[in-house]
């Protein structure tokens, strides 16, 4: 019951900090940063996965003229990552040397350390992302697969066309230059 008073109704009241065995107390607000930055690592994940989505869609239906775009979208989302990242080192290296854990730890080693209910919600967060990472990575290698394939038949036409291969199409006099096959109209009314 270390930690814990009572009111002046007599009743306990929860402790103002949580405390590992050892004795040492570890501020509730330490693991309440981290977690919100945790949740806000997970919608940044979420957005930039809807955008990946969108880069996917805008690739197969060839409306490659929002591509630029899409492309700057996804660098904004990936740079306020990157800045929620290093929050969330800071935090998480703060929380470890409170928690007596090493180093640079990774989110599964924090959530073993910490105590109830913040080893289960830290070990939830640890799901989430991974889960959002996988699917993002997944995503990712489809698109750039779609992009690559986009490329290599852009490269085969422009290879045709450099061989001097007749597309079938017709040349500068209006007559089609090969002569096996010919354009021919009729007329429906026949």
């Amino acid at each position: 019951m270390a930690g814990r008073r009572r009111n002046r109704r007599g009743a306990l009241t929860p402790p103002d900090d949580d405390e590992r065995d050892d004795g040492r107390a570890v501020d509730a607000m330490d693991y309440q940063h981290l977690s919100t930055l945790l949740w806000r690592e997970q919608e940044l994940l979420d957005l930039l996965l809807f955008k990946a989505e969108e880069k996917q869609y805008l690739i197969l239906t060839g409306k490659t003229r929002w591509l630029p775009r899409i492309a700057h979208e996804i660098e904004v989302v990936l740079d306020q990552l990157r800045t929620i990242e290093l929050e969330r080192a800071a935090g998480t290296e703060a929380l470890a040397g409170q928690l007596g854990v090493g180093a640079n730890p990774s989110l599964r080693q924090l959530a073993e350390a910490a105590p109830a209910p913040w080893n289960d919600l830290l070990n939830k967060h640890h799901e989430a992302l991974l889960a959002l990472v996988t699917e993002l990575r997944t995503l990712s290698d489809a698109n750039r697969e779609l992009i690559e394939g986009g490329l290599a038949a852009i490269s085969d036409a422009l290879l045709q066309v450099r061989a001097g291969t007749s597309a079938g199409t017709y040349g500068a006099t209006g007559r089609h230059e090969d002569a096996t096959h010919r354009a021919v109209t009729l007329d429906g009314a026949l």
